[in-house]
């Protein structure tokens, strides 16, 4: 085969002939075949349009900050400071190799998780049913596509009854569009009900989704981290302008020569906006994102890890996260079945075992000889589907019969059977009677030619809990996080395993607190406040998780909710941290900010946990940036205007950016105090903590210069070196002052990767100040000694400052929450009236 298929090709070419032109058969291509395609139409995906290695490093050299920096050169150049230039150039390179290679570490990270998170697909290969990477997937390989699938590619399908297709990414349908034999699906489409057979007709950039993949991009919201970045950004940014601005002017007024002005305000300018935040943000979270990973669990986006640290809710599925997801039959209870064989026997003919469905497999594990199942030929399958809730299969035995056979939910299952008063009412009392043990029940029904549903009897499945699960629901409560149960099963059954997992026992069900029809979104009196105090729901169907989180979210909640199966989708994309659980469906996993690859709630706890840790690396680096803008831009301006003379060159100044830039790039590896309770952007405390901290610094500054001039009567040339090393050894200590909201000497100690650095650049920039080497004017040991020792004691006056802000919003915390908590008590017994009047007469509380 050497040409590909277009869709309206496809469309319009009977099945026998496509498979003639794509020179493919029913039983697929060999693998042999499969990889001479793959060469020659090379992998199912849309090729990015990446930029060169070069051209990226060179993007470094364009933009506002490099314009500035390349200006400074230029002045350099123009007034013959030479050494001046050689330092401004080298350190405009810098900052393009240290970008460029934050954006490789980040960008490959991203990519490791992209191939984690890479869609699977089931292939027809040496005429043998197998797993692959759907990337692997050629023209004329035979795929089956089922429920929950993303459709990997264009195929034409030719096999089974019927395709529930969503396609509004691609279409803008809003409603799923059925397709059958003969009609083609298109690659990311998303199957909703059904399975079918098809054979793939165009892959990668010739499928209709990779012609018109224009249609399926979309805007992106601007997150939570995203605004805080840019909140730090306009602030350091617009103090940095201003006070450069006034220097500008009183330096005029004092007759400064206007080149040399301009290039140390540039230069200043430059030291002081936080060019490398985002870039530091960015590889921080992409670092952590690799941890998490190896904690098994995957996120989509980076963002999302934020989105995760303040999570104070979790809804979780009972199957698989609360659970084992081992279901194993109990003793079967018969109805009109010949004996409990007869009963397994009908439920395993009406189950697939190639879908490896837990409940067909547990159906199946259940018969005591598979060879019963050898005389009988499965002539079609309909799986199940979470509105339908059963599955059913027609059979021909050996004697050319048939027949269909039935298995699904018991309620279900009775509705389509022909039951007596009596015998319904002891089908309810054995499904009570299982729930109330834990037990989910499955009834089973035959129906012979005459088409009539005869019940055959209820098989009890078993799930036990996870044995962790009771643990990691504590740990989850010591957290800051409320786990609420969500499960399809009844009231009873949710309510017995609730129990056992120490949850409680306060289980609504959904349908009593969601109006149906209304996709979730519709809520009955009161319910947003019964959810928030539930325990847990029953009875869940799929759009009902949408509407709990919607409602749990109004009430001011940062919600996660799980999900495995495709109808989860809108809930997990509406959830602020959405969940695919441990074998969750294609597109599940798609819709999720975070996949688990690892069943159990303890990935989830452990995820959180490194979130947190990221967070407060992040928040620690913003504080830094903020407090040392402070700290060197205040400084430098007063001193300025008040002595008349630079306390600090322009080359000092990018030797400080040098020495500050590599401890900073250690901070995505540092150990962090994990905060007990959900955590988000509080800008007003990071700038209130920042400010402290920085003019903290400026009065510590300009003592140290007061000691210069006053006491060592150093001359101008040394006052700026001397300040020169303040501002280096101070910076460093400010950073570790900064990672910690307790005092600095406490647990956790930073990280040994970070230690290290520091104290090389440390020393780096106290021999520069001991020898010149021609860039500085040396000072003595002395006041070397005097610097390390003031420096290290002001570290701990700044310290003392920090903890004091942090308690002093601990403080008002508290106060407010106290308030709360007393018009909560007021409010419960008291009609709005009297709340009225109280708040009228009490504005203050």
């Amino acid at each position: 085969m050497e040409k590909t298929i277009t869709a309206e090709e496809a469309e319009k070419t009977e099945v026998g002939s496509l498979f003639g032109k794509l020179e493919s058969s029913k039983t697929g291509l060999s693998t042999s075949e499969a990889d001479r395609r793959l060469s020659r139409f090379g992998f199912n995906e849309i090729s990015e349009n990446k930029s060169s290695p070069l051209v990226r490093f060179l993007s470094y050299f364009w933009g506002p900050i490099p314009w500035m920096i390349e200006v400074a050169a230029i002045l350099s150049l123009l007034v013959r400071h030479w050494v001046d230039f050689i330092i401004i150039v080298v350190l405009l390179i810098f900052n393009a190799v240290v970008g460029f290679w934050q954006e490789y570490q980040a960008g490959n990270a991203v990519e490791a998780l992209k191939k984690k998170l890479a869609l699977k697909s089931r292939v027809l290969r040496d005429e043998t049913w197998r797993e692959i990477d759907a990337r692997e997937l050629v023209p004329g390989d035979v795929i089956r596509i089922r429920l929950g699938d993303i459709v990997p590619a264009d195929a034409k399908l030719f096999e089974g009854d019927y395709l529930s297709v969503d396609q509004s990414a691609l279409t803008g349908e809003s409603l799923p569009v059925t397709k059958e034999m003969g009609e083609i699906v298109y690659s990311g489409s998303a199957a909703k009900q059904g399975e079918m057979v098809g054979l793939v007709t165009a892959t990668g950039s010739n499928t209709y989704f990779g012609k018109t993949a224009k249609l399926v991009a979309s805007a992106k919201s601007v997150s939570h981290f995203q605004k805080a970045v840019l909140q730090i950004g306009d602030y350091l940014i617009y103090l940095s302008l201003g006070l450069v601005a006034i220097l500008i002017l009183v330096q005029l007024f004092r007759g400064t020569p206007m080149l040399e002005l301009i290039q140390f305000a540039l230069i200043l300018t430059v030291a002081s906006i936080p060019v490398a935040m985002p870039a530091v943000l960015s590889v921080t979270m992409a670092v952590g994102a690799v941890v998490l990973s190896k904690l098994q669990a995957i996120v989509s986006r980076l963002e999302s890890i934020e989105e995760m640290a303040g999570m104070d809710i979790l809804c979780s599925d009972k199957t698989g996260t609360l659970t084992q997801n081992e279901l194993t039959l109990g003793e079967s209870i018969v109805f009109k079945a010949k004996d409990a064989g007869d009963l397994i026997l009908a439920a395993a003919l009406a189950s697939k075992a190639e879908d490896r469905d837990a409940i067909d497999l547990a159906v199946l594990a259940g018969l005591q000889d598979q060879e019963v199942l050898k005389p009988y030929q499965q002539l079609k399958f309909l799986p199940f589907d979470p509105v339908g809730k059963r599955t059913e299969a027609s059979i021909k035995n050996r004697d050319g019969q048939t027949f269909k056979v039935t298995k699904g939910a018991p309620q279900v299952i009775i509705g389509l059977s022909q039951l007596d008063q009596e015998d319904k009412a002891k089908a309810e009392e054995v499904i009570t009677n299982f729930a109330s043990k834990g037990y989910r029940t499955l009834g089973v029904a035959r129906a012979e030619k005459d088409g009539l549903w005869e019940f055959l009897g209820i098989l009890p499945l078993y799930d036990p809990p996870r044995e962790d699960s009771a643990e990691t629901i504590t740990q989850a409560k010591a957290h800051g996080i409320e786990v609420k149960m969500v499960t399809g099963d009844n009231l009873a059954i949710g309510r017995e395993i609730s129990a056992k997992l120490g949850l409680g026992k306060t289980i609504y069900a959904a349908d009593r607190l969601l109006k149906t029809g209304d996709q979730g979104g519709g809520l009955a009196a009161d319910a947003a406040e019964q959810m928030e105090k539930a325990d847990g729901f029953a009875q869940v169907f799929p759009e009902h998780k949408y509407g709990i989180v919607k409602a749990l979210q109004a009430r001011g909640h940062i919600v996660g909710m799980t999900g495995d199966g495709v109808n989860d989708a809108p809930a997990l994309k509406q959830a602020d941290m959405g969940v695919a659980v441990s074998g969750a469906t294609d597109a599940a996993r798609a819709a999720a900010d975070l996949v688990l690859t690892a069943p159990g709630l303890s990935v989830i706890i452990n995820a959180v946990e490194e979130a947190r840790r990221i967070f407060e690396r992040m928040n620690s680096y913003a504080i830094y940036r903020i407090t040392e803008t402070i700290r060197i831009m205040i400084f430098v301006v007063l001193a300025m205007i008040a002595f008349n003379f630079y306390p600090i060159t322009a080359i000092m100044i990018i030797l400080l950016a040098f020495l500050n830039d590599v401890p900073i790039m250690t901070i995505a590896y540092d150990r962090t105090w994990l905060e007990p309770k959900p955590v988000r952007w509080n800008m007003h405390r990071v700038i209130a903590v920042s400010t402290v901290m920085g003019l903290t610094g400026v009065v510590g500054s300009f003592l140290m210069l007061y000691l210069a001039i006053d006491w060592l009567h150093l001359s101008i040339p040394e006052v700026q070196t001397y300040i020169f090393l303040k501002m280096a050894v101070a910076g460093h200590l400010t950073l570790f002052v900064s990672r910690s909201k307790n005092f600095f000497l406490k647990k956790p100690h930073p990280a040994p990767i970070m230690i290290w650095s520091a104290i090389g650049t440390k020393l780096l920039g106290t021999g520069l100040a001991a020898y010149g080497f021609g860039l500085i004017t040396p000072i003595s040991w002395r006041a070397i000694g005097l610097i390390w020792c003031y420096s290290i004691t002001w570290a701990f006056l700044t310290d003392w400052a920090k903890v004091m802000v942090y308690r002093h919003f601990d403080m008002e915390t508290r106060g407010h929450q106290a308030f709360l908590n007393r018009v909560k008590r007021f409010i419960t017994p008291h009609p709005a009236h009297e709340v009225k009047d109280y708040f009228r007469t009490n504005p203050h509380g």
